[in-house]
C-alpha cells in the first residue's frame, strides 16, 4: 500500500512541477494583445484571435448538430426502447464502436465524404460535422448515463400520479438528470476544444 501511495505521489508531484512550468513560461507572455491580434505568417508578434475564433466555433456548430441528436437517442435508448431488442442491441454496439475510433479515422472520413464527395472544402464547416461524428457516441453515452442514474422509484411515482410516460422523462426525470448532463456536456465540449487530428483533414 506505502508503494502505491509513493507512486501517486510521484506522479502528482510530476504533474506539478510541468504544470508550473508551463504557466512560469507562459504567463509573462499573455496579453491581451496577443489574445485578440491576429496571426502573422510572415513576422513574428502575431496574436491567437483567428485560432481562438475557429476553435470557439467549431466547438458552437458541433455542440448544435450533436446535442439534440444525442439527447433524443438518450432518451429513447434509457425511457423507451425495449432492452432485448435486437435493433437496440445493435445500436448500442454501433455507439460502442463509433466511441472507440481514432480521430485520424474520424478525420479520414470527414475528408472522403465532406471535403471531396460533397465538394465542402477545406473549411471550419466540414471539420464542425466531423467532430459531431466523434463527439456523438460521447455524448450520448453519457446523457443516458446520466438518466439512468435516476431512481425508478421517481418514475414510478409519477406514474401514479397519472403523468403519461413521456410526461414524466419530460417533468420529473429529466429536470432531475440536468446536472449530470451538463457534466457531461462540458467534458464533451473539452473534447472537441482540444481535438486537432480530424481537423488536419477537413479544415487544413
Amino acid at each position: 500500500m506505502g508503494i502505491i501511495y509513493f507512486i501517486s505521489a510521484l506522479v502528482i508531484l510530476i504533474l506539478a512541477a510541468l504544470l508550473i512550468s508551463i504557466l512560469g513560461q507562459g504567463l509573462p507572455h499573455v496579453s491581451w494583445h496577443f489574445l485578440i491580434s491576429h496571426s502573422s505568417s510572415f513576422e513574428s508578434g502575431g496574436g491567437i484571435s483567428d485560432q481562438l475564433f475557429n476553435s470557439f466555433y467549431l466547438l458552437i456548430v458541433s455542440m448544435i448538430i450533436s446535442l439534440p441528436i444525442a439527447l433524443g437517442s438518450a432518451i429513447y435508448l434509457n425511457e423507451f426502447a425495449d432492452p432485448k431488442s435486437e435493433f437496440i442491441a445493435v445500436f448500442r454496439s454501433a455507439i460502442e464502436v463509433l466511441s472507440s475510433l481514432p480521430s485520424v479515422v474520424v478525420g479520414l472520413f470527414g475528408f472522403l465524404l465532406f471535403v471531396l464527395k460533397f465538394h465542402m472544402g477545406f473549411s471550419v464547416l466540414s471539420g464542425a460535422i466531423a467532430l459531431t461524428f466523434f463527439n456523438l457516441p460521447l455524448l450520448t453515452r453519457s446523457i443516458e448515463n446520466s438518466l439512468a442514474a435516476i431512481p425508478n422509484l421517481q418514475r414510478e411515482a409519477g406514474l401514479a400520479l397519472g403523468l403519461s410516460k413521456w410526461e414524466t422523462t419530460e417533468k420529473v426525470i429529466f429536470p432531475a438528470a440536468v446536472p449530470s448532463i451538463v457534466t457531461g456536456v462540458v467534458l464533451a465540449a473539452g473534447r472537441v476544444f482540444g481535438e486537432a487530428a480530424a481537423l488536419l483533414f477537413t479544415s487544413g
